[in-house]
This record gives structure tokens, sequence and C-alpha cells, in this order.
């Protein structure tokens, strides 16, 4: 009976390390960690972006409830009922109450042209850790838009295109000048690699077409801001298909977030004081005189847009311009 007993740690201690494994597989599994398995099905998956660009969810933190459950922290945990937590989210979003939206992370990975990251970047409210050309050589890589992107300056809008339509010929012309140009500066910048001189210096040969990489973690508050802003026809073309991308899974990790985003931001419309006393004159049948500030210019063209939404008609509306 001792020579067994004796025998018994040469029987365990091989099992050691597998005994190790299935405790610590235990503990990862009793880890209260939120997750949503919709939200789970897009950590690493690419949604491309224009020619070479993709956006990825790489990891995220939190959902609806951790949103419910910071709003509701000073008074205990409250309601059980699904309904009332969705509720409680629409009523957040409807009167901007932002902190419980900024509970919830995510973590992206973004493969993006250089102006568009330059774009990008002047949303300053996230972490950004972005590829370096001082310590790695880029790859050839450049965006080139299709025909259909290519656009003349808006006569209107300093910093955007127009809608007017552009020949195939010079479309063509356009895109046969990009891809030359970014050709060519890169065969440069590998003749300055190939001589040895420094990776910081030669990178200033390259075009801002050129991609870069970087992983961006944000909140979800600001980037609620980020998307609604970039999601506008206004914002350049580029940058909204990013936008378009990552809100396919913001929809997926927050769906009631998303829902009331889309009601009370998204597709809201705001009024100023002036646009208000206006939409009271015609909601009233009352005769319609407009302040100065709305006679012409800018403002102008941007309240008979907003009327437009609305399915009015300006120029039956308002009184002339000017």
């Amino acid at each position: 009976r001792l020579d067994r007993f004796l025998r018994i740690p040469y029987v365990v201690f091989p099992l050691l390390p597998f005994l190790i494994f299935c405790a610590e597989r235990t503990r990862m599994a009793d880890t209260r960690r939120f997750s949503n398995p919709a939200a789970d099905a897009w950590i690493d998956k690419p949604i491309p972006c224009l020619d070479h660009g993709f956006v990825m969810l790489k990891d995220y933190m939190g959902g609806d409830a951790s949103i419910v459950q910071a709003a509701r922290v000073s008074y205990g945990e409250g309601t059980k009922k699904a309904s009332d937590d969705k509720g409680l989210i629409a009523y957040l979003m409807r009167h901007r109450h932002t902190t419980p939206f900024e509970m919830v992370d995510l973590k992206f990975l973004v493969k993006l042209p250089i102006f568009v990251a330059r774009q990008w970047i002047r949303h300053r409210t996230a972490s950004v850790n972005e590829l370096s050309a001082r310590y790695s050589v880029m790859a050839d890589e450049f965006y080139l838009p299709k025909k259909e992107d290519v656009r003349y300056q808006s006569t209107l809008n300093r910093q955007g295109g127009s809608d007017e339509e552009v020949s195939d010929e010079l479309c063509g012309r356009v895109v046969e000048t990009l891809r030359a140009g970014a050709e060519r500066a890169y065969g440069e910048y590998e003749e300055m690699i190939g001589a040895n001189i420094a990776r910081e210096l030669a990178r200033t040969h390259l075009p801002v077409s050129l991609y870069t990489q970087w992983y961006w973690k944000i909140n979800l508050h600001n980037l609620l801001h980020f998307l609604e802003l970039r999601l506008d026809t206004h914002a350049q073309y580029e940058i909204r298909v990013y936008a378009k991308a990552m809100s396919q899974i913001v929809k997926d990790v927050v769906p009631w977030t998303w829902e009331a985003f889309e009601e009370f931001r998204l597709n809201a419309q705001t009024f100023s004081a002036s646009e208000k006393a206006v939409l009271a004159m015609l909601l009233t049948g009352k005769s319609v005189t407009l302040p100065d500030s709305l006679r012409k210019g800018g403002r102008r063209r941007e309240f008979e847009e907003k009327l437009a939404t609305l399915g009015v008609d300006p120029a039956k509306a308002l009184p002339p311009a000017g």
C-alpha cells in the first residue's frame, strides 16, 4: 500500500499543466464581462473601404446595458424591463445626457489615405496610434478615385465639391494624372530608401493619397458625434465611406442606442430661433416675413435646404430672396 501511495506523484505531476489549463479556462469563463454576439462577429472582420482601405473592429467594452447601468447608478439597479431600458436610452439621447454613453468604448484598426486621416484626426477625442514612416518603409498603395467620384470645386462650399457632372474625358485625365504622379513619387522614394537616405526624410516626398494605418479607440459619445458629422451629405465622399462602414458595426454593438441616434440626431433637424419663428408663421397660416439674416446668402440657402427635407417647397413658402 505504501508503494502505491509513493507512486501518486509520478501520475499527478505529468497532468499538472493540463489541470492548470483547465482551472484557467474555468476562471476565464467565470469572468463577468459584457458580451454581445452580434458585436463579437465583427471583431477582426474588415469592411473594405475605397480601393485599398478597410475598417476593422478590434475590441469593444460595454453595450446598451452599460449605458443603462451608468444612468441608473444614482438610485441602484432599477427596473428589469427591457422596454424601460430602451426608453431610458431614448430619453438620454433625446435630452443629450451624454455621460452614460461614454461608458462604452470601441477600438478600430483603420487603413485609410493620409488626406482622409488628416481630416479624421481633427476629431481630437480619441486615442490614436498610427503607422510611422520613420520606422517603416511604406507600401506602394495609393488612393485613386473612380471616374464618377471626380468632382468640380463647389461655387457655394469652399471646402467641397459640386454635383455638376464632369466629362468622361476630363475624369480620365484627372485619374491618370493622379496615378502617374503617385507612381513617380513612390519610385523616387524607393531610390532614396535604396541609397540609405533616412526614412524620416524620404517620406516627405510621398503624396497624401498614400495609405496609412492606425488604431483608433474612442468612447461611444464621441464616436456618435464623429458619425453625425461624417455621415452628413456635406462631408467629403471619401471619409463618408469610412463613416458608413463604422456605422454598420456600431449598430450591432449598441442597437438600442443606434435606433435612438437615428431618431433624435442623425435624421433629425435643428432650427435656429429665427427659423422657428418663420416655421410658426407657416404652420399658423400667417403671412411670412423674413428677418434680414434669412433673406439671402448662406443662411437663406441652409434654411431652404431644411424646409426641403420637410417636404416644403421653399420657392412657394418663402418670399423671394433679397
